[in-house]
């Protein structure tokens, strides 16, 4: 395969067009933090070239890497397709001979099996006896001990393209501590699952948490490195600071290539349906529904302890690395099976406003985390007040076209 390039001028770390196989030439971006700092965008690629992560672009980014002490925020789905197996990035660098000082880590630990909310705690990496820092718990940006011996920090995590799962708020917070501490950034991107669409209410900065953190929409639509560009670009890190940040993009990729992701994300989206339906089902987790922690079919079903809300049963239990105290543990939910449900192209609200109407106690069917999963308080408001889907949907829509335009500025891939 003839691969679509990426020239980085490493005098003064600046940027210049190129042409690319087709003749059209590359997008350049520049931006400056508390020193000069640089990304790219990759060439447009062929229709039938394979996918390549910024993870296998290595010739890119280890010349950056070279006489720098360098820390990793990474977890187990920083692996690199190698022929028929999988590599991690920091068995890799290692290999390189790249010297590595720290690993840092989001929710669900580095090895990926903490349950949701489980306290992860700091320690040292059994294989390689690096230093591991916790940024999960009390602990969410790292402090400038924690950056002491490191000169660059990698972000390279697989998220799965909605507001409110935490490894880009993680990714925010390492941002800014770096902007803080003058140490390098670099992203080196993978695909969203949901990067064809942009969908749900525009977060409200009085509805700032751990699980939303930018006005952005529930489905952003972004990948990784598109998110940190606009993060840098639009001021949102603490007091408007700049990081010095460098992308290495994927090469053939567009938000409307279908990926399946090679790996769980988390222990509670084992599956490509469960990534799937997550965005819609997720505003489950701000009610008294159980969305099938305890199961083998997390965020594929949703149900209550009680025959009303369906005919399908399942019943959660103890399940450690998942769900070791699951909501309804023991007990049988009725609901509805999702698992072999069309994958939703919008997010969709059919079974929360279903749920709704079903429950009793109109004024217990929300507790306070709805509010900030939704990243907003109007949408409770709506769904009490008996507010059709359509009606919701319309009054995303004005929030939705301004976030859209902002969100062309800061693209690295085509649309389609």
């Amino acid at each position: 395969m003839k691969r679509p390039y990426l020239l980085l001028l490493l005098c003064g770390l600046s940027l210049s067009a190129c042409a690319s196989p087709s003749g059209k030439a590359n997008s350049i971006q520049q931006e400056k933090g508390s020193a000069d700092s640089s990304y790219s965008v990759a060439a447009e690629p062929a229709p039938a070239a394979p996918l390549v992560l910024g993870a296998s672009r290595v010739k890119e980014y280890l010349p950056l890497l070279k006489g720098k002490k360098v820390g990793l925020l990474i977890n187990h789905t920083s692996l690199l397709p190698d022929n028929t197996k999988y590599l991690h990035l920091l068995d890799f660098l290692l290999q390189q001979g790249v010297e590595v000082t720290t690993i840092y880590t989001p929710e669900h630990g580095f090895r990926g099996n903490a349950d949701a909310g489980e306290k992860v705690d700091s320690g040292t990496d059994a294989q390689t006896g690096l230093p591991i820092v916790s940024l999960y718990g009390s602990n969410k940006k790292p402090k400038a001990e924690q950056l002491k011996n490191i000169d660059l920090l990698i972000f390279d995590i697989q998220d799965v393209g909605a507001r409110f799962y935490t490894y880009i708020s993680s990714m925010h917070y390492a941002m800014e501590a770096c902007a803080e501490n003058n140490k390098e950034f670099l992203v080196l991107d993978r695909p969203n699952p949901h990067g064809h669409y942009v969908d749900g209410p525009v977060l409200e900065p009085s509805f700032k948490s751990f699980v939303g953190m930018h006005p952005i929409p529930v489905v952003h639509g972004l990948t990784v490195a598109e998110l940190a560009l606009m993060i840098n670009k639009e001021g949102w890190l603490e007091g408007g600071k700049k990081c010095r940040l460098t992308v290495v993009p994927m090469e053939n990729y567009t938000h409307a290539t279908p990926y399946t992701l090679p790996v769980k994300p988390s222990p509670n989206l084992p599956n490509q349906q469960s990534i799937l339906l997550y965005p819609s089902l997720c505003f489950f987790e701000g009610t008294p529904m159980s969305v099938g922690r305890g199961t083998a079919f997390p965020f594929q079903v949703v149900g209550y302890p009680e025959q009303k809300f369906g005919d399908f049963t399942f019943t959660p239990v103890s399940t450690p690395g998942a769900a070791k105290n699951p909501l309804f543990e023991n007990k049988t939910c009725y609901g509805v099976d999702l698992r072999n449900a069309p994958a939703p192209q919008q997010l969709d609200l059919s079974y929360l406003l279903d749920f709704y109407h079903k429950w009793e106690q109109k004024d217990k069917f929300f507790v306070k985390f709805f509010d900030l999963l939704a990243g907003t308080g109007e949408l409770k408001k709506q769904i009490m007040a008996g507010a059709t889907e359509e009606e919701i949907r319309e009054s995303w829509k004005p929030a939705l076209e301004k976030y859209k335009t902002l969100r062309t500025k800061h693209l690295l891939y085509p649309l389609e």
